[in-house]
């Protein structure tokens, strides 16, 4: 039913029973437990959102739309509208707004809601507004439809081993959609394949554990278990399945801990900050683009309560078993 609404095709009778059917039976109930019952349009911005969920949220019923936008044009020049949504894009922009977009492929915004400048810096307020058009630093294209595809930040998009530009946030969406994964970091680019850090769901992870009467004492722990790592190669070959091959996650890694905004890995708005955590976990990228199958962790890692801990493990690096030849040639 999602994606007939999404194509803007007609709905035949017998789906629309059964989703009447899933709706009695299923979703009005899931839609109360989760607050949704009442919701009438619910929207995301921030960080991407990936297809798996899009899809998710209107099969379950959920009006969901994506906005784009900046601080800088006062939050929002993008948005979807009923009946005209696409997963992949961002919407249309909002009346008095013009997008538009560079040779290099950056995103510019025109409206009454741009900002006048950075105070006291005008030398960024230069670089960034020009002729009255915002260049917002991210990098997409408007479709046939209009609708405005995001790529990535232009600082970001990757180029891989065959020379295409790649978003790593559009694979890093995907992977997180296992409620396994709570957070994934994708690396390569210009090297020879793509490897992923992935950080997994200690409450989610450890319930399965639990159900599975496998013993653990902490989230490195558990993290490390074989079991695990089997539960988030599953999902890393999903992601992979649609990807051309030199975009596909090649080998990966369980942290030792979860991505903290407290610890300036993650914007409050749960954005990856890259450079940071490239310089931070050196050693772990090195792991993974070398022929070693674990890295040794020393490292001491502080609390939102100030208390500190010593963290030393051995992670385990492992190749996804259906890519390996992707390495040895």
């Amino acid at each position: 039913m999602a994606d007939l609404k999404f194509q803007k095709k007609s709905i035949p009778w017998y789906w629309a029973f059964l989703d009447w059917l899933a709706y009695i039976a299923v979703q009005k109930k899931l839609k109360d437990h989760l607050g949704l019952s009442q919701v009438r349009n619910a929207y995301t911005g921030g960080a991407a959102m990936g297809p798996d969920h899009f899809r998710f949220f209107h099969a379950l019923g959920v009006n969901l739309k994506q906005i784009y936008g900046q601080t800088e044009v006062a939050g929002i020049s993008v948005v979807h509208r009923s009946g005209d949504i696409k997963f992949d894009t961002v919407g249309l922009p909002i009346p008095e707004t013009e997008i538009k977009i560079t040779e290099e492929g950056e995103i510019l915004t025109r409206s009454p809601s741009v900002f006048l400048g950075y105070y006291k810096n005008p030398e960024a307020t230069e670089e960034t507004l020009k002729d009255g058009w915002l260049y917002s630093g991210d990098r997409g294209f408007i479709d046939d439809d209009g609708h405005l595809v995001v790529f990535d930040r232009t600082k970001d998009v990757f180029t891989l081993r065959d020379g295409r530009p790649f978003s790593p946030q559009y694979l890093e969406t995907r992977l997180k959609f296992s409620p396994y994964v709570k957070d994934s970091w994708v690396i390569g680019d210009k090297k020879d394949y793509i490897a992923a850090v992935i950080c997994i769901d200690y409450s989610v992870a450890g319930k399965w554990a639990d159900e599975k009467k496998i013993n653990y004492t902490s989230y490195q722990e558990l993290s490390q278990l074989d079991q695990i790592y089997n539960l988030v190669e599953a999902q890393i070959r999903k992601a992979n399945k649609d990807l051309p091959e030199s975009a596909r996650v090649v080998k990966f890694v369980n942290l030792y801990k979860e991505f903290d905004a407290d610890d300036d890995e993650l914007t409050r708005t749960r954005k990856l900050r890259r450079a940071f955590v490239e310089k931070r976990y050196h050693n772990i990228v090195d792991a993974l683009y070398s022929e070693n199958n674990m890295v040794h962790i020393d490292t001491t890692i502080t609390y939102e309560n100030g208390r500190q801990a010593h963290i030393k493990s051995d992670l385990h690096i492992r190749k996804v078993a259906d890519l390996q030849l992707s390495i040895d040639n």
